[in-house]
């Protein structure tokens, strides 16, 4: 999720792996629901943001990218509908964050980041 000042949403993580460094929002997929919806759900549970449009930027599965055990990532550009930024759930925090080239990212949410940014150039 970026703001229209190019600013990305980022929670601080409250669990291991990468305990108290900056992530993207996310989770998993529950039971009967889709991957769309889990976006939606995490999105809300982690920043307190509703999300309105959505667009796929990539599957991200390279063995290793998890120290928990094989993960595979579905990874959405997305756009805000409504909503207060704050941490909840497995965030500890959440904001808008201007500097994520020189921020400390778990997971391998920079590549993330810097796919989802291209693709909204090249759209």
């Amino acid at each position: 999720v970026r703001d229209a000042h190019g600013r990305i949403l980022l929670i601080t993580r409250a669990n291991p792996p990468f305990r108290g460094q900056l992530a993207l929002p996310g989770g998993f997929v529950n039971r009967e629901e889709s991957v769309e919806d889990a976006c939606r759900r995490e999105v809300l549970e982690e920043t307190g943001l509703k999300l309105k449009r959505i667009r796929l930027v990539g599957v991200y599965s390279q063995p290793g990218r998890d120290p928990r055990g094989p993960t595979c990532s579905v990874a959405y550009f997305a756009s805000v509908r409504s909503g207060h930024v704050k941490g909840g759930d497995d965030a500890r925090e959440a904001a808008w964050i201007a500097n994520w080239q020189t921020a400390d990212l778990a997971f391998d949410h920079r590549k993330i980041i810097t796919d989802a940014l291209r693709l909204a150039r090249h759209s």
